[in-house]
């Protein structure tokens, strides 16, 4: 393995001057080599079949068709889209079970291979059905989704542990996976935002909801053709002991300092940012009060938000990942926040007595938004790898975004509960500018929790040098786990 002095001296860190105007497109590309390079070329194409396919084109197409679904096919109020939004949201707070899961529960002696096959089915049978079965009750058709979602899921807790184990491995290439993630999502998020606006308004949302079936189909026939080393049957008390140490080893790292405190923040700062999307939706839409934006411009105004931001992505990759974590979170914060008046400003009409068009601020205000997001997202990924110990990275990462997504689930249900509260309906948009009012504050509030972040830089390790030595002494046996066979000998 590289050292650290060799490894920075390989990564994107190292700063030169180029005036080639092709530069544009062949750095990323020598970039993407070295990251191959340094780690695994079937890793990195894993990570851009599950964050750019998976999280990025499904996530994007999946969000406006779903919102159109619920809207126009089952004539929902914004507020319960909202709750529903947050059901559908559970399986991804589930995360440490199908870590434990894929860990501790080999089906025919393979870790991973059952559980994409498993996936897969679940979430193409899922969108089939709700594309296709005409009369679904809501109930039902909610029950479906959270099968599509579940599946993404379940694709995307494997793959994360692979990025743990590297970013621990190799610190000094941290904060460029966590930029490729975001590039893959960000970049495949686009192309489906695009894609959804072209087909709601062709073939309506139902049936554009079949399309949904595509990227769980393919985690299946990954399940058939991933390489994995077959591990040994282990009696049933071996694996509920070995289950019981992890979740024992988990706990004793969760009571550190260092580990408990950035993550009580990660989840504040998410549960805090309550979301009311749903009603901006609505309202964007709404021909008697609302801009009464058509079905592909929504599609746009969702992909230029997603261009926004890969240019976050690469302004936290070229210009800020260099900077403590503390500094950067509080900045990040800050105009977050601030981006998020802009959404008052646009319901309230604001924009046009300044005379900036609707269809041209929406614009800025998404980007604004969208970029800020990102860079306020990135560098609490980065922490969040940093703070897994060696041995245990895999289950421990997906507890950590466990504890986001239950935060991210209290945004939503908060913001559909607002909503409710202050009676924003399909039609009845009187309070939204309150309710953007209120979920700004909360933002704005966050700031005064940032000092239990880490005020250290993102390549320095967090956690104790015992707790990783104990963990990685006590998981050597750690599988390896390639897409293709690399070569006849693999190590176990």
């Amino acid at each position: 393995m590289s050292t650290p002095n060799s490894a920075s001296a390989t990564t994107t860190t190292k700063k030169t001057k180029n005036n080639n105007p092709l530069s544009i497109v062949t750095e990323p590309i020598k970039w993407v080599r070295m990251l191959s390079t340094q780690l695994n070329p079937t890793f990195i194409l894993g990570v851009f079949l599950i964050y750019g396919l998976g999280q990025g084109f499904s996530g994007g197409f999946f969000k406006v068709v779903s919102d159109y679904y619920w809207k126009d096919v089952q004539k929902l109020q914004p507020s319960t889209v909202q709750l529903y939004v947050g059901v559908y949201f559970i399986p991804w707070v589930l995360k440490p079970l199908w870590g434990i899961l894929t860990d501790a529960f080999p089906v025919f002696g393979y870790r991973r291979r059952p559980y994409f096959v498993i996936s897969g089915a679940i979430g193409t049978v899922s969108a089939a059905l709700v594309a296709l079965h005409g009369n679904l009750s809501a109930s039902a058709a909610l029950l479906c989704f959270v099968g599509v979602s579940a599946s993404l899921a379940i694709a995307d807790v494997t793959i994360d542990a692979c990025i743990a184990r590297n970013s621990i491995e190799v610190r000094s290439l941290a904060p460029d996976l966590q930029s490729l993630c975001g590039f893959c999502s960000s970049a495949g998020a686009l192309v489906g935002y695009l894609a959804s606006g072209f087909f709601v308004h062709r073939l309506g949302p139902q049936v554009s909801l079949g399309l949904m079936a595509l990227s769980p189909a393919l985690t299946f026939v990954l399940g058939f053709v991933i390489y994995e080393n077959k591990t040994h049957n282990e009696r049933k008390q071996a694996v509920m002991e070995k289950v019981g140490m992890t979740i024992r080893s988990m706990y004793q790292t969760m009571k550190y300092p260092q580990v408990w405190k950035p993550s009580l923040y990660m989840f504040l700062a998410l549960a805090l940012s309550v979301t009311t999307h749903e009603g901006h939706f609505y309202w964007y839409t709404d021909p008697k009060v609302g801009p009464a934006f058509s079905q592909e411009f929504v599609g746009w105004i969702y992909a230029i938000g997603a261009a926004a931001s890969i240019i976050g992505v690469v302004i936290y990759h070229k210009a800020l990942k260099d900077y403590p974590f503390r500094k950067l979170v509080f900045y990040a914060q800050l105009l977050y926040a601030t981006s998020g008046v802009l959404d008052l400003i646009f319901v309230l009409r604001w924009n046009l007595i300044i005379g900036i068009p609707d269809y041209f601020f929406v614009v800025i205000e998404e980007s604004s938004t969208r970029i800020t997001s990102k860079i306020r997202w990135m560098p609490m990924m980065v922490l969040s790898t940093q703070l897994c110990p060696l041995g245990i990275e895999g289950t421990f990462f997906a507890l950590l975004l466990c504890i986001d997504s239950i935060g991210a689930l209290l945004s939503r249900w908060g913001g559909g509960l607002l909503l409710r509260l202050l009676h924003v309906t399909r039609t009845d948009f009187t309070n939204l500018w309150l309710a953007i009012l209120i979920r700004d504050m909360f933002r704005f509030s966050t700031l005064a929790l940032v000092f239990l972040v880490p005020n250290t830089g993102q390549y320095e390790g967090l956690l104790p040098s015992e707790v990783s030595e104990k963990n990685a002494i006590d998981n050597g046996d750690e599988e390896t786990l390639e897409l293709v066979p690399i070569n006849d000998k693999t190590e176990v």
